[in-house]
């Protein structure tokens, strides 16, 4: 996912270059969980090339009158074979309404056509049942006599378990042993009342009669520009493997979305991520446009930072990340105009970070942490992350971040690596002041040249060495580094110390410029030694 700009130093061969996953189009069933009461509703997914559309099942009318009533009001003919032919489930004991849990094809309330699974049972023969027991709503439908009439309303959000059952039905109530249970099907579809004598006639619509469908409707949709996507629950970082959440940039949220698999779940991450990474693509070739040829965006997306805190599960907060020309930017939102760039909640020099691969698991199974090593593991179902990079910037402070899934990982460490080369190949050089002993000096890195060491008064250079002649280094993590030479013609090893403000900034410097050095004369050896595109590749 990376714009275009100055021409970079070419991609390591043995891993083609990672080309945007393609729009998904994809229509599937979900639970919307609300993790605060625990109750889950029936949705179905529609996903297009720049929306998530969350749609909820719903009764209307299609021909006939009433087509805006919310309620219907059906007579039901009671059968000597069969009942009413339905069963409920649900009562006030539960705090949910009674509701009709199945239908039996042929029966009475299958020959209305106006009744559905779902629908619930407001009233029987004008006595309401919306306060009722399960026990009571049973009683009143078994002795309501040869016609009932009851007047429903289709529950758009029932609880997942009093709708179509996902599980095995539970067992029918024994019609003598006078007790039922709200969360398993009461039968009222066996035999008919045994007091009366009803009808053969079976129900049947009348021409003067609404005609009703269930139908999947739109209830909300979730623009994917610059959306968000999230596993973590909220509080401490812990991911979930089988439920994820879209949150647009409008504010819209699309909920907690549960599948039956991790499986699933991951088909599903993966195609609104896709989607995802393709409007953020137009979005950076849009601002590239109005960006000079060294200023260009090569890569940015959501990230989840994990925070420096006591416990084994610490929280985590959402950043956007954009690695843009010579600098890394950090956001707490996106940046929408030009303007926006200059609104960054913190901003680092590319060459003075060290990107790093996380191969860490915390204690507790809080960030599960998979090896990322060649062939360890594919990214099939089990693909849930999740993967963490770490950016050490000055002072040795560091930042550690994770992506949801191991193409982004892959794509941010390219990323880096292709916008950090670029810049030390655009700039050349890096000059930092330092001290030994009391005197001032300019220490340079040069792209072309190697180091070399200046004396700030007398503009005298004190040594010059070249990147190959650079043995080794060491530092004591605050002010002083001592770099080891080796002399091309004696082979002996010369020492140098220096003194920096931030140390942390020069040594990593320095790694930039040997790194690209290396790349410019062996595009190879960097694919070689990446971790996150061994695993994509391996993959």
């Amino acid at each position: 996912m990376s714009a275009e700009g100055p021409a970079p130093p070419a991609a390591p061969r043995g891993c083609p270059g990672r080309r945007p996953a393609p729009v998904r189009t994809k229509t599937g069933a979900a639970l919307l969980h609300d993790e605060a009461s625990g109750i889950a509703y029936d949705i179905r997914l529609t996903l297009t090339k720049e929306v998530l559309t969350i749609q909820k099942q719903d009764v209307i009318c299609v021909s006939g009158s009433n087509p805006g009533a919310n309620h219907r009001t059906v007579t039901l003919r009671r059968q000597p074979v069969g009942g009413l032919g339905l069963s409920i489930k649900g009562g006030a004991e539960h705090r949910v309404p009674v509701v009709i849990s199945k239908i039996f094809k042929g029966h009475a309330a299958d020959q209305t056509g106006m009744l559905f699974v779902g629908d619930a049972v407001l009233q029987v023969n004008g006595v309401s049942v919306e306060n009722a027991t399960h026990e009571e709503a049973v009683h009143l439908l078994r002795n309501a006599g040869d016609e009932v009439t009851v007047t429903v309303q289709y529950l758009r959000e029932a609880p997942s378990f009093l709708k179509l059952p996902r599980g095995s039905p539970g067992p029918p109530s024994d019609h003598g042993s006078g007790t039922s249970s709200p969360l398993f099907d009461s039968g009222l579809h066996l035999s008919g009342d045994p007091s009366h004598t009803a009808p053969s006639s079976p129900s049947s619509l009348t021409a003067n009669e609404p005609k009703y469908e269930k139908r999947w409707l739109d209830a909300w949709s979730v623009p994917l520009s610059m959306a968000r996507i999230s596993r973590y629950r909220a509080g401490p970082g812990r991911p979930r493997s089988d439920a994820f959440e879209v949150l647009a940039l409008d504010g819209v949220r699309s909920g907690l979305l549960r599948f039956c698999s991790a499986r699933e779940s991951s088909d599903w991450l993966r195609a609104v991520s896709a989607n995802v990474r393709q409007l953020t693509l137009r979005d950076m070739k849009m601002a590239n446009q109005c960006c000079s040829p060294c200023d260009q965006v090569v890569h940015m997306g959501w990230v989840s930072e994990r925070l420096e805190a006591a416990g084994h599960c610490p929280p985590v907060l959402p950043k956007f990340l954009a690695v843009k020309g010579p600098s890394l930017y950090v956001f707490r939102v996106p940046p929408v105009s030009t303007w926006d760039w200059v609104r960054a909640e913190t901003t680092y020099d590319l060459c003075e970070v060290l990107f790093k691969v996380d191969k860490f698991q915390i204690a507790g199974d809080c960030w599960p942490q998979a090896d990322l090593g060649l062939g360890v593991r594919d990214l099939g179902a089990e693909d849930m992350g999740p993967y963490c990079f770490s950016v050490t910037v000055g002072h040795g402070r560091s930042r550690s971040f994770a992506v949801e899934l191991g193409g982004e990982l892959a794509e941010w460490e390219a990323a880096f690596q292709r916008a950090t080369f670029a810049e030390v190949q655009r700039t050349g050089s890096k000059t930092y002041v330092c001290s030994w002993r009391g005197e001032a000096l300019c220490f340079t890195v040069d792209f072309a040249l190697g180091f070399s060491c200046v004396d700030s008064k007398t503009k005298n250079v004190l040594w010059r060495f070249k990147f190959s002649q650079l043995k080794g280094s060491s530092d004591d993590g605050r002010a002083r580094v001592k770099l080891l030479f080796q002399d091309l013609e004696t082979k002996q090893i010369e020492m140098k110390e220096l003194e920096f403000e931030d140390v942390t900034a020069v040594l990593h410097c320095v790694h930039s410029f040997l790194a690209a050095k290396v790349a410019s004369v062996d595009p190879a050896f960097m694919g070689s030694q990446s971790s996150a595109r061994k695993y994509t590749c391996s993959s």
